[in-house]
């Protein structure tokens, strides 16, 4: 199993998987039934989730919904330190994972939009350099391993930064390296050279440990939040949750004539 995902999710491009992986997930999801951990996006219970990964990963896909270890943080997140469930929220989606656009969509306090280039599951087909929304349209953006493949991502975030409302967040996350650095070169664009330098065919940058204060270089704010480590281990292993994830919350930047609003935490 853990080379045949290895291989698929190598050289099958995303958007051919968004498509048909569920389909094949479902039969696998057969041989892992039981109660040991359970998917918190999906509420269904497993003996263990399943490996996933070029590197594959122990215990980390939902077959059944497909969430993978950062998507259950993410949910986690959203339902414990947020409004999200609850409020009135006008929310963007960039690149939307399958586990969660139908059930964003459901939650009627959401008018919710999803939006991205290449991806089949996106109502919007944009470039998230030029994103055709008006200023302050969104209370809410999500944008997940997105910014490791686009040509300028200090240009995507400045677009985030333009359409969210003065006082919304949005949660922004990539591969993060134990680099000091982010690694780029525009010049290598061999795909083979990519993977070797960059992790995968389609990433343009390895980012590293200066994540958070390059992406603040668009005027957004970023908070490292670090949530994963106030919750009991028993949680951590019952969902399937990433021990070292952190959040990457962004904050649009107030105007100089506005105080800082943080409408985040509850």
């Amino acid at each position: 199993m853990k080379t045949l995902i290895s291989w698929t999710i190598r050289y099958i491009p995303r958007r051919y998987l968004q498509q048909v992986s569920h389909l094949f997930l479902r039969v696998a999801a057969v041989f892992y039934r039981g109660n040991d951990v359970v998917c918190n996006v999906c509420g269904h219970q497993l003996r263990k989730f399943l490996p996933y990964g070029r590197k594959a990963r122990e215990n980390a896909l939902c077959p059944h919904c497909l969430s993978l270890e950062r998507h259950r943080l993410m949910w986690l997140f959203l339902k414990e330190k947020t409004g999200f469930f609850t409020e009135k929220l006008k929310v963007l989606h960039v690149a939307p994972e399958l586990c969660f656009i139908d059930r964003f969509q459901q939650l009627p306090n959401l008018a919710y939009i999803t939006g991205d280039l290449e991806s089949p599951l996106a109502q919007i087909k944009m470039d998230i350099h030029q994103m055709p929304f008006e200023a302050d349209s969104f209370d809410v953006v999500f944008c997940n391993h997105v910014l490791e493949h686009v040509t300028d991502d200090i240009a995507a975030c400045k677009e985030i930064n333009r359409v969210l409302k003065a006082g919304g967040w949005g949660i922004i996350q990539s591969p993060v390296y134990d680099l000091e650095r982010t690694l780029e070169d525009n010049s290598v664009i061999d795909p083979v050279v990519r993977e070797r330098m960059f992790g995968q065919r389609d990433h343009v940058r390895k980012y590293g440990k200066d994540y958070a204060r390059r992406l603040e270089e668009s005027g957004l704010m970023i908070e490292e939040n670090t949530f994963v480590k106030s919750l009991p281990n028993e949680t951590i292993r019952r969902f399937g949750l990433p021990q070292e994830e952190v959040l990457f919350i962004c904050k649009k930047a107030p105007k100089s004539n506005e105080n800082r609003s943080d409408n985040l935490a509850r």
